[in-house]
C-alpha cells in the first residue's frame, strides 16, 4: 500500500483540527474535505497581527494551537478586548457577508497556528450547500451572547467586582471553601485589557485581594483560597 505523500498529509492534519472546532462538530468527513479543500494554515508569533481594522476580509478562522486577541482600540487610544479565542475556536464568520473592512483587530498572544478558511471558496460552499449557513448562524448565536455575558462583566463597576466575577467562573463549585487553582493562559497584561482596566490597576487589585488573604498568586497560576469567600466580597462589592 501506497504511503501517503505531503500534500495528502497535510489535509488530513486540517481536517482533524476543523472536526475539533465547535463550529464544524458532526460534520461527515466529506463536507470536512470540502472545508479543508479551501483552507490553508498560517504561523503567528506572538504579536503577529491576524489582520487589523479595516484591512479586506480574507475569510474566518480556527485556530490550531495557541490564542488570538480580538480587540478595538477605544477613543482614549487604549486597548479593548473584545475576546480571547483559544485552541478550538473559530472567529471573524460575521466578515463573510460584512460590506467593507474587518471590524475589529486580531492578534497572535502567543505563538499560535490558525487555519483561514478562506472567503471565496467558502461563499461558493454556502451557494452549493445551504446547511453551510446554518453553522455559520449558530456560531453567530453562540457569539452573540459570549459577548452579552461580557457586557454584563463590564458592567460591573469596579476593577475588583470584575476580576472576582472572572475568577468565580473557573471555579467548579462557588460554595466550596476548598481551594481552587487557575492557571492562566494568557499574560495579566492581557487578562488587564479583557477586564476592561489596565495593568498598574490590575496588580494593585490582585495585591489587594492577596492581603485579604482571598488569593495567592505564583506566575501565572492564581489560586482562589475559598471561592464561597471570594463570592461573599464580590456579593458586598454588588450591594447584594
Amino acid at each position: 500500500m501506497s504511503q501517503p505523500n505531503l500534500a495528502e498529509l497535510r489535509q488530513a492534519a486540517l481536517i482533524t483540527t476543523l472536526r475539533g472546532c465547535d463550529l464544524f462538530a458532526g460534520l461527515p468527513p466529506e463536507d470536512l474535505r470540502r472545508v479543508a479543500a479551501v483552507t490553508v494554515l498560517k504561523q503567528l508569533e506572538k504579536g503577529d497581527y491576524v489582520f487589523r481594522e479595516g484591512d479586506p476580509p480574507l475569510g474566518f478562522y480556527v485556530i490550531q494551537q495557541g490564542s488570538v486577541n480580538v480587540h478595538r482600540m477605544n477613543a482614549a487610544g487604549r486597548e479593548q478586548v473584545i475576546h480571547v479565542f483559544r485552541a478550538g475556536d473559530s472567529f471573524a464568520e460575521a466578515t463573510l457577508t460584512m460590506p467593507g473592512g474587518c471590524p475589529a483587530n486580531a492578534r497572535a498572544i502567543e505563538p499560535s497556528r490558525i487555519l483561514l478558511v478562506q472567503r471565496p471558496g467558502f461563499v461558493n460552499l454556502l451557494r452549493s450547500h445551504p446547511e453551510f449557513a446554518l453553522l455559520i448562524l449558530g456560531s453567530l448565536s453562540q457569539r452573540v451572547r459570549v459577548l452579552v455575558g461580557q457586557l454584563d462583566d463590564l458592567t460591573l463597576k469596579d476593577v475588583e467586582s470584575r476580576l472576582a466575577n472572572w475568577l468565580l467562573k473557573r471555579c467548579p463549585d462557588t460554595a466550596s471553601a476548598g481551594p481552587v487553582e487557575i492557571q492562566l493562559a494568557l499574560t495579566k497584561r492581557d487578562l488587564a485589557a479583557e477586564l476592561g482596566t489596565v495593568s498598574e490597576t490590575f496588580s494593585r487589585t490582585l495585591a489587594k485581594l492577596r492581603t485579604q488573604k482571598l488569593l495567592k498568586v505564583q506566575g501565572r497560576k492564581i489560586t482562589v483560597v475559598s471561592p464561597a469567600a471570594l463570592l461573599g466580597l464580590l456579593r458586598r462589592n454588588l450591594g447584594e
